[in-house]
């Protein structure tokens, strides 16, 4: 598809691009296209991660960029968009390069010879993964933005990019495959491979939770800790400027959808109960009738047969707030 409508063509027509990265777009045209795939994976990521919370990660512009504005408020929520949107990218190139989908580059050159772990040597073999190929290119491609122009949001946005690139590479894992007498191990080929991306995902929600609030040093280099009591942000952890609001009504300025209309649980007293996620207005309950596949038997040799079983539950949903025409107008 880029190969016909030319790379210039479809790089000129990405809104939101500075100018390098319309370069880097048009000199690798292919790596946008892995690009463009991971960032449908780091958007699924989010939301299973925020399923249950007010804020379920639906606030970012679906206008086919994915590199367009994801936030406007400095806050804890956005610090996290662009650390796994930034993991995403360097994920999804990383992966593409292995499996030999670009013509710059392919496995890691330096995973080479022997080496040694807690278990003895081994040969390098297989393939191991590129990953500091995908970081350069996430970093140069995805920061460039933030470099356009140097206030106190792209000094965040360069902080958080960099934890999720880094999230990525923390989870490495070692894969080796056993020679010798019925596997006896007496020598191994090993290949380094990323682990699978929800481990990212996970260790950056923890690292949400953890988030650090901070505000500009004075000579605008770096961050200070806005409470004197917390101890100050490290490269891995998460900061923001401004406190999140409560998503519990829309507000189109604060990036918030409310959550009118949105599932909760009866019995749970967390953030996915009715009483948190409703924000004390109550509740709608709705009687659903669905159909479950049950009493599935295996039959000799190859067959799974089942029947088809109702069953009926209570779905419970947000009211929307009273006098809601106003509240959208903010």
């Amino acid at each position: 598809y880029i190969g016909a409508l030319g790379a210039r063509v479809i790089c000129d027509n990405i809104p939101g691009l500075v100018n390098k990265q319309r370069q880097l777009c048009q000199r690798y045209p292919d790596i946008m296209q892995s690009v463009g795939e991971g960032a449908k994976e780091w958007i699924r990521e989010c939301q299973h991660q925020f399923r249950h919370h007010r804020w379920n990660c639906s606030t970012l512009d679906r206008d086919h960029t994915v590199f367009g504005r994801v936030m406007l408020r400095s806050s804890r929520e956005a610090a996290f968009v662009y650390a796994i949107s930034s993991a995403g990218v360097v994920y999804a190139i990383t992966r593409a390069c292995s499996q030999g989908d670009l013509k710059v580059c392919s496995c890691d050159p330096l995973k080479r010879g022997r080496s040694k772990d807690e278990r003895g040597e081994f040969d390098w073999g297989g393939c191991s993964d590129n990953i500091n190929y995908g970081i350069r290119f996430a970093k140069a491609f995805v920061d460039a933005k933030e470099k356009k122009v140097k206030d106190a949001r792209a000094l965040m946005n360069l902080h958080n990019n960099r934890c999720g690139r880094m999230a990525v590479k923390r989870f490495l894992k070692l894969e080796c495959k056993c020679h010798g007498v019925s596997g006896s191990c007496t020598l191994r080929t090993c290949w380094l491979a990323m682990s699978d991306f929800r481990k990212t995902g996970d260790y950056l929600r923890r690292k949400y939770n953890g988030a650090i609030q901070v505000t500009m040093n004075q000579d605008g280099t770096g961050f200070t800790v806005a409470n004197k009591n917390f101890r100050k942000p490290t490269k891995t952890d998460l900061v923001y400027f401004e406190n999140s609001p409560d998503y519990c009504v829309m507000d189109k300025s604060a990036g918030s959808l409310g959550t009118a209309g949105r599932v909760c649980s009866k019995v749970s007293r967390g953030t996915d109960g009715c009483e948190v996620m409703c924000c004390g207005r109550g509740d709608d309950t709705t009687r659903v009738t669905r159909v479950t596949k049950c009493e599935c038997k295996f039959h000799w040799c190859c067959a799974v047969r089942c029947k088809e079983c109702e069953d009926t539950v209570d779905v419970h949903t947000c009211k929307a707030p009273k006098r809601a025409e106003w509240l959208d107008q903010t």
